[in-house]
């Protein structure tokens, strides 16, 4: 892990407790989640779940493993550190959810 990993994880659980008013506790523990899901996703398909914004629960199976997601044309969008964009393995495309809102086991 390094230096710039930990900061990361900090400033995210600092976002988490400015913008939802929980305890920062329970913020750096979503944190801390997020970053173990992006490093499991980048060596396997992960399955994992998160709430969408109608509330409900939505499982998924995700990746970011270069070998398992096909290749891209460059895409020229702005990156948004709110979300987390993954590969859908089930739907065959990418897709996104908020990263507050992914549901701890």
């Amino acid at each position: 892990m390094k230096t710039t990993d930990l900061r990361n994880i900090m400033a995210m659980a600092w976002r988490f407790f400015k913008t939802t008013g929980q305890s920062f506790s329970e913020c750096l523990k979503i944190a801390w989640a997020n970053f173990k899901l992006v490093a499991a996703m980048r060596t396997r398909i992960v399955k994992f779940y998160f709430r969408k914004v109608d509330g409900s629960i939505r499982e998924a199976w995700g990746t970011l493993h270069p070998d398992l997601i096909p290749e891209t044309k460059g895409d020229d969008r702005k990156k948004n550190d709110t979300v987390q964009v993954y590969y859908d393995t089930e739907r065959q495309e990418y897709r996104c959810f908020k990263k507050l809102n992914l549901v701890i086991a």
